[in-house]
């Protein structure tokens, strides 16, 4: 069968979904290899898939580093500008010992490297997208951080939003700049914009989200398939479920649960303790997923209604509590949507504040922003989302669709085509 090498970049939630598909692949014969972060070889390796270490290997654990990247305003621009780009012919180095005899590449938004890599060594490639905002379409323009306002224009269409995104583009053309040297070096330029267009294949793009999030538009690219969210049921590094947990779920109603994610949970600000004093306002139990300050919350709040942990595997957890706050991580929205539970969405940066939108849209869920979240914005949000019958039917909805969806057999299909 063929070879095929994976890469991607990021939190888990940009690891996740590549390890369900690679292990579909992997069931068909094919030999899969996985290419990111040195910080993810553990994980790569314990799934059962062949791993190759791809610079840059960002430190997860420096909070420093997510206090910028974390950034509504500028964490994008400091993820490609800082974090990617600078580090693009390492990367490409790397990445080229990865993929010396595959027979297929696919890329992940971030990996700027792959495109060029695939058009000099002439290898097939596929591109994914995680979440819809990465389209830019005009006809469904995404929500973006700096300037959520954006969601004011969507009903003007494209010949309004084509021309405010064409400028969005412009001013962030030179993010690109490293991506667009090392074509000219290696001989391969192109006028596509590495950013946008330019990160898309000709092959094939796979849209590995849910219809119930985005329908096609027409500027998609050429050969896009909606897979479905592909699901990786595990937590963090494989840890175990916690019986504390468990044994908290079991004796009492289904709880709230708080959780920010792989990411914001290092910047939470005020968030759990603002959670903690909402749920006992409500009279709900509530279970605090919080990373390192876990201990710090169990500590200060009665166990009788409140529990923290540092992690939990959200594929169990979320459909046995009531509703569910979030910061709209696509992987987190995906696990909260598949659970058929209300979502409150409080994005932080990057496509939250779209993936949060889209909830809202699908009426599975409200979001808030960060800057008018406290205590009784919470208790006034949870209060509509737990006694709101079109927010629960919508919610069941978009879980039975997403129950019907096979992302991992439909990307494994698309991908044996580009191979024949």
């Amino acid at each position: 069968m063929s070879r095929i090498v994976i890469a991607t970049l990021g939190s888990h939630g940009d690891i996740n979904p590549y390890i369900p598909i690679g292990l579909g692949l992997k069931s068909r014969g094919h030999s899969v290899a996985v290419a990111t972060a040195e910080t993810y070889r553990d994980t790569i390796r314990s799934a059962g898939l062949e791993f190759f270490p791809v610079r840059p290997d960002i430190d997860i654990g420096n909070v420093e580093i997510y206090r910028e990247i974390m950034d509504g305003l500028r964490g994008t621009e400091r993820i490609i500008k800082k974090y990617v780009m600078p580090f693009i012919r390492e990367s490409y180095a790397d990445f080229e010992l990865a993929c010396h005899d595959a027979d297929l590449v696919i890329s992940h938004p971030l990996t700027y490297y792959v495109p060029i890599l695939a058009e000099k060594k002439r290898i097939r490639w596929l591109s994914t997208v995680l979440a819809p905002m990465v389209f830019f379409s005009a006809y469904d323009p995404p929500i973006l951080a700096p300037i959520p306002q954006l969601s004011m224009l969507r009903a003007h269409g494209p010949k309004i939003n084509r021309p405010i995104l064409n400028f969005i583009k412009l001013i962030s053309r030179s993010w690109g700049r490293p991506a667009r040297d090392l074509r000219k070096q290696l001989g391969i330029p192109s006028d596509k914009d590495p950013l946008f267009e330019g990160q898309h294949s000709p092959y094939g793009v796979l849209a590995l989200f849910s219809k119930t999030f985005a329908e096609p538009e027409p500027d998609w690219p050429a050969k896009t398939s909606i897979c479905g969210f592909p699901f990786y049921d595990h937590d963090i590094d494989g840890l175990a479920l916690d019986p504390k947990l468990s044994a908290f779920i079991q004796r009492g109603t289904p709880p709230l649960v708080f959780t920010l994610g792989s990411s914001a949970v290092y910047i939470p600000g005020d968030f759990y303790h603002a959670a903690a004093r909402a749920a006992k306002k409500l009279n709900r139990r509530a279970v605090l997923v919080a990373g390192p300050q876990s201990r710090e919350l169990n500590e200060l709040y009665s166990a009788e209604f409140i529990f923290a942990v540092p992690t939990a595997p959200y594929h169990w957890l979320f459909p046995q509590c009531c509703a569910i706050v979030h910061q709209g991580g696509v992987g987190t929205t995906a696990q909260a949507l598949r659970s058929g539970k209300p979502q409150l969405v409080i994005p932080f940066a990057h496509d939250q504040f779209d993936n949060a939108d889209r909830v809202a849209r699908i009426r599975a869920g409200r979001a808030l922003h960060l800057k008018h979240m406290d205590e009784k914005t919470l208790i006034s949000n949870l209060k509509v989302l737990l006694e709101s019958p079109e927010h629960s039917k919508a919610s069941r909805d978009a879980a039975e669709t997403i129950k019907t969806e096979n992302a991992v057999a439909s990307a494994c299909d698309i991908i044996d085509s580009v191979l024949v």
